[in-house]
């Protein structure tokens, strides 16, 4: 229990925009050791570009640490290491393996994360998830490892169902906050049976 308290006392923030990257990025960051596991029984045992993938860890679990000096830039780190740990991945699996999907759940977060008034932050990281897909998709070059085609299309599936529980999570936690800042996690105005 004790590390589980410590874990969330980390992720806390009085502010549950700032509170939701922190938890998010927390997640990412638990589920990266687990990665390997997911691809050596799900796809293929040739898992040798995925410990590269942790080169991105340190940058998801300093998101809650950024977050306490500046709250912009804690919210911003998330999507932006989402984006980068993305790019490397391309470049090591290949684009064959779908994993620039993730440039959705990097794509949404950065529209979420950030109020009104900040929109522009959310829509140039947002844009910047785009144009990785726009214009690198064919610069990568030669992966590290180059799989068979029954490989690639498991890849595709533990990306694609990657990416989708990512991009429902979030969606769930920030309906929580929205619901949160309604005061209420009942609809307003609708009729109850009677």
């Amino acid at each position: 229990m004790r590390a589980i308290d410590l874990v969330r006392s980390y992720a806390a923030h009085p502010d549950p925009l700032v509170a939701s990257a922190n938890f998010i990025a927390l997640l990412v960051a638990s589920n990266q050791p687990f990665y390997p596991l997911y691809v050596y029984w799900l796809a293929t045992t040739n898992i040798e570009p995925v410990w590269y993938t942790f080169l991105s860890t340190p940058f998801f679990l300093a998101v809650p640490a950024l977050s306490r000096w500046n709250t912009v830039a804690g919210r911003a780190l998330l999507p932006l290491a989402g984006i980068g740990n993305t790019i490397l991945c391309a470049q090591l699996f290949g684009v064959q393996s779908a994993v620039e999907i993730f440039l959705i759940p990097c794509a949404v977060l950065a529209i979420l994360l950030f109020r009104p008034a900040e929109r522009t932050i959310g829509f140039a990281i947002a844009g910047i998830a785009f144009m990785a897909f726009l214009l690198l998709g064919s610069r990568y070059g030669t992966p590290l490892v180059a799989y068979d085609v029954e490989e690639y299309a498991a890849l595709v599936r533990l990306n694609a169902s990657s990416a989708g529980l990512l991009t429902v999570c979030a969606a769930l936690i920030f309906s929580n906050v929205l619901a949160a800042a309604e005061g209420s996690a009942e609809p307003v105005g609708d009729d109850k049976p009677g």
